[in-house]
């Protein structure tokens, strides 16, 4: 099994700035891609970035573009997602997710083990 517990989150004014940590425990052997997901209230989960262990090969949604960058900490085996320009169409709860096979993808059922969640407020 896997654990995976984010911290980072919080409120933010429009324009602001955070960074998200996933911290990965238990057996990550098989955990190759790492990604992000958000769900706004009211709203359906939705994918926000990815990361492949093995080459730092990555995807991002539209919307965050330019603004949110994915990384990783071999050594921690920890996840980073840095939000940048942020506005209240962030607000969400982020949700760090692993996926145990090899390729990226955008779908949130293709990932085996996910966090609680971090709650991400961006005031206007």
């Amino acid at each position: 099994q896997v654990q995976l517990v984010e911290s980072g989150g919080g409120l933010v004014q429009a324009g602001g700035s955070l960074r998200l940590s996933c911290a990965a425990s238990g057996r990550t052997l098989g955990s190759l891609v790492m990604g992000w997901f958000r769900q706004p209230p009211g709203k359906e989960r939705e994918f926000v970035a990815a990361i492949t262990w093995s080459n730092w090969s990555t995807r991002y949604a539209d919307s965050v573009k330019g603004r949110f960058t994915i990384s990783r900490d071999t050594a921690k085996n920890t996840v980073y997602l840095q939000m940048n320009s942020l506005n209240p169409e962030d607000t969400a709860v982020y949700y760090c997710a692993t996926r145990t096979r090899n390729r990226l993808s955008l779908l949130a059922t293709d990932y085996d083990y996910w966090g609680r969640g971090t709650q991400v407020t961006v005031s206007s």
